[in-house]
């Protein structure tokens, strides 16, 4: 079954979808750093089929660089990654170059889903609401996709907040609009916590199946999760802020969980298990959150002492600071600005989670690599990329079941 990628980001749908047997065409995203982050995983794949993944290895420890990494792998291999912003002016040039990839080969999929922060509505994004947000009309942009290449099915992930996003119309329309091209579509609101990630992160996974075809939405069997967020972060060593290095040897075994999960994936070490810089009076807030953790509440921004606090507004957004609970809260993209709604359970690592860290509670592997942090010399591009993604577990069981519902 081949697919194409829309709107890619660092591949965390497409990892998912790999590992059910899927065989990816072509990613498309525009953002630099993710899709040098694509092409990194696709060279991953490439010397894993050709048992030759010790390379992977030394460029992962940066015993080679990125340039001579790449000079490894096969050139369709890394242009399978296109690097453009998907829209009117760009689509025929995108369409052109998948043109090439697939050959013969028939699209059986179509993955992926637009940004998602132009239908939020709590958080900060709600606060820069717009209407007329062009970003909320890329489902036509999408489905040009589907005009071109006629796949069986899509899956179109996106924030809950499309159902409701300006009463409902965005969600109506996009209804409408694939209806008119010759698909049915229906949807579920999914949380990723029944799907064996330890996270609670709900979004709005609508498949579409072309009108010819039957088929029905799937029904996902909830995973018996009793899992915590410290399944996730023992074996990785104590850090503090500002610490850190491109890779780092576990300092425990790996926990039931990392075993039976794909994270701990067979290598003896990981990497960008890296940690901000902190200033000491927001150190001191965390420090606060955690006590407070530990007694069952949760530090109030306006319940801090106005010598102590960092952040001025004490109107919105009051739970700004947040220590990670057992079931961690749902990652979002901000984390690339700020760590403070990520702050480290443990007091003796006070501070907000590392890149590796934040990889985890999404389920992406150890040895996934998120390009952009060692040439910017900073964690901003990694946990931009992290906080957009689809954790890859939940993304799996999906593929799974389409998979096999298709070959029935």
């Amino acid at each position: 079954m081949q697919f194409i990628d829309l709107f890619a980001g660092a591949g965390g749908l497409s990892e998912g979808f790999k590992r059910a047997g899927f065989n990816p065409i072509a990613h498309v995203e525009s953002n630099t750093s993710a899709c040098f982050t694509l092409k990194t995983r696709a060279a991953y794949y490439y010397l894993k089929s050709q048992n030759q993944i010790e390379i992977y290895h030394r460029y992962l420890k940066g015993e080679i660089t990125r340039k001579e990494f790449y000079k490894s792998i096969p050139k369709e291999v890394l242009d399978s990654v296109i690097n453009e912003k998907i829209g009117q002016e760009t689509n025929e040039a995108i369409f052109n170059k998948i043109d090439c990839l697939k050959g013969d080969q028939e699209v059986d999929l179509v993955i992926g889903g637009p940004p998602c922060q132009a239908y939020s509505i709590t958080g900060r994004s709600a606060l820069k609401h717009k209407i007329d947000d062009p970003r909320k009309k890329l489902y036509k942009e999408y489905g040009k996709y589907l005009l071109k290449y006629k796949p069986k099915l899509f899956v179109f992930e996106n924030v809950p907040g499309l159902k409701s996003s300006d009463e409902g119309i965005h969600y109506r329309e996009l209804r409408e609009y694939f209806t008119s091209i010759g698909y049915r579509i229906d949807d579920r609101q999914l949380n990723a916590w029944d799907f064996g990630v330890i996270q609670n992160r709900e979004r709005l996974i609508i498949i579409g199946w072309r009108e010819d075809i039957t088929f029905e939405y799937p029904e996902f069997k909830p995973v018996i999760n009793n899992w915590s967020s410290s399944d996730l972060f023992n074996d990785l060593p104590s850090l503090g802020p500002n610490e850190g290095a491109r890779w780092c040897n576990y300092q425990t075994d790996k926990s039931e969980y990392l075993d039976n999960h794909n994270i701990r994936n067979g290598i003896e070490f990981t990497t960008l298990h890296v940690t901000r810089p902190h200033n000491a009076k927001d150190l001191n807030i965390y420090s606060m959150a955690i006590d407070q953790m530990a007694e069952g509440k949760r530090i109030k921004n306006n319940e801090i002492d106005e010598e102590y606090r960092t952040q001025k507004n004490t109107t919105d957004f009051l739970d700004r600071f947040k220590v990670i609970g057992n079931v961690p809260h749902t990652m979002i993209a901000h984390i690339a600005n700020d760590g403070h709604h990520f702050i480290h359970p443990d007091k003796s690592q006070t501070r907000s989670i590392s890149v590796r860290e934040a990889a985890r509670i999404q389920s992406f592997p150890d040895d996934f690599y998120f390009e952009g942090m060692i040439e910017s010399k900073n964690r901003t591009a990694a946990f931009r990329q992290i906080g957009n993604a689809v954790p890859p577990l939940m993304a799996q069981i999906i593929a799974d079941k389409l998979l096999y519902l298709l070959n029935e």
